[in-house]
């Protein structure tokens, strides 16, 4: 089968046309806010797999019976996934976590359908009035349904598409948004190469916190896997938030111009230098290596997340993540660590099995 026929040009057509019109709608309703920050309702931009988390991504692009990658690529969804529910929970910062379950059920007429409720736990706080007395303690929280649906096009392609609700409680502030993620995969016959292209929280919120709109955080991205056919490993590249291209912000401990305070020469970061290094921060890396029939290594790199939370030392692990996964006919194990930044790196665990 060829990958631009004509058929085939057709159906990538409408999918690009889709995610383009969508993107501009989620830009539109953006200017229109007044934003309080980049985005609100973390929740979205992070995934609860362990499998995902340990190879540092936001979603894969791979053809498997792994129902966790589902919940993040809605385009991956089917039938081997079916009947088969998963946990998925991980430790935050002080006090947070985030989880996820789901489940996978294959219906006669339209398909597989996963269904997943989602929840971002963000600890307990202290509140104070306005001459600072002691009002006790809140807590923080972001809740999400899910409901994931996929449509294969041929045995290359295939469709997804995943509606999100979400209510967040902070304290007695209440919000209410509406997300949904596009997703469009391609497969190649033997399944070693996979590649997916997906708008992600396109959305806006239906009701807000106090008469202030914040978007939600949309992101347009690309994700592809590829296994060599006699080697024991899988390689995964994805180039994310493809909306924007400047990533970068002016580190005041690494600033792109010094001035020499004798001479009063100005010394500018090179165009190329800086091009190169916003290029890198679009770039995600990993591996899954298989050790043994059932056993599988994987470690990731953000050089994004590397540059962002660097420390004074010029090599830390930020950036980086790592996990093991054990699989099985009845149930999959996974666990994964990941290092934000020098402090605090969470820790991941996801159980899956099918009944």
């Amino acid at each position: 089968m060829k990958l631009f026929g004509t058929n085939n040009w057709k159906l990538w057509r409408v999918l690009v046309c889709a995610i383009i019109f969508n993107f501009q709608f989620s830009i539109f309703n953006s200017v229109k806010a007044q934003i309080a920050g980049l985005n609100t309702l973390t929740l979205l931009d992070l995934s609860p797999s362990a499998r995902t988390s340990g190879l540092g991504f936001d979603y894969l692009a791979l053809h498997s019976d792994d129902p966790t990658l589902a919940l993040d690529n809605p385009s991956l969804l089917n039938p081997s996934m079916a009947r088969t529910g998963s946990l998925s929970f991980s430790t935050l910062f002080d006090g947070g976590n985030m989880g996820a379950l789901s489940y996978v059920h294959d219906f006669k007429h339209i398909g597989p359908l996963a269904f997943a409720f989602r929840f971002n736990n963000y600890g307990r706080f202290r509140a104070f009035d306005e001459e600072e007395t002691p009002q006790g303690e809140f807590s923080a929280a972001d809740y999400a349904l899910a409901v994931s649906w996929a449509m294969p096009i041929d045995s290359h392609f295939a469709i997804g598409a995943t509606l999100k609700p979400v209510l967040s409680h902070y304290e007695s502030y209440r919000a209410l948004a509406l997300a949904i993620d596009l997703a469009g995969s391609y497969f190649s016959a033997d399944r070693r190469f996979a590649a997916t292209l997906m708008a992600r929280n396109i959305g806006a919120q239906i009701t807000t916190f106090d008469q202030a709109v914040e978007r939600l955080p949309f992101e347009l991205s690309a994700s592809l896997s590829y296994k060599l056919s006699k080697a024991p490993f899988r390689l995964f590249f994805a180039a994310s938030e493809l909306q924007r291209w400047d990533l970068r912000y002016e580190d005041p401990l690494r600033p792109t111009s010094t001035t020499d305070p004798f001479t009063g020469e100005t010394t500018s970061e090179g165009w190329f230098e800086g091009a190169l290094d916003n290029l890198m921060r679009h770039t995600l890396f990993g591996v899954e290596l298989n050790i043994g029939r059932n056993l599988f290594a994987r470690v990731g790199y953000s050089y994004r997340q590397a540059m962002e939370m660097r420390g004074a030392d010029a090599f830390n692990l930020s950036g980086f993540s790592f996990g093991i996964g054990i699989h099985t006919r009845r149930f999959d194990f996974s666990y994964a660590r990941r290092n934000y930044h020098l402090s605090q790196a969470p820790n991941f665990f996801t159980l899956s099995y099918k009944f």
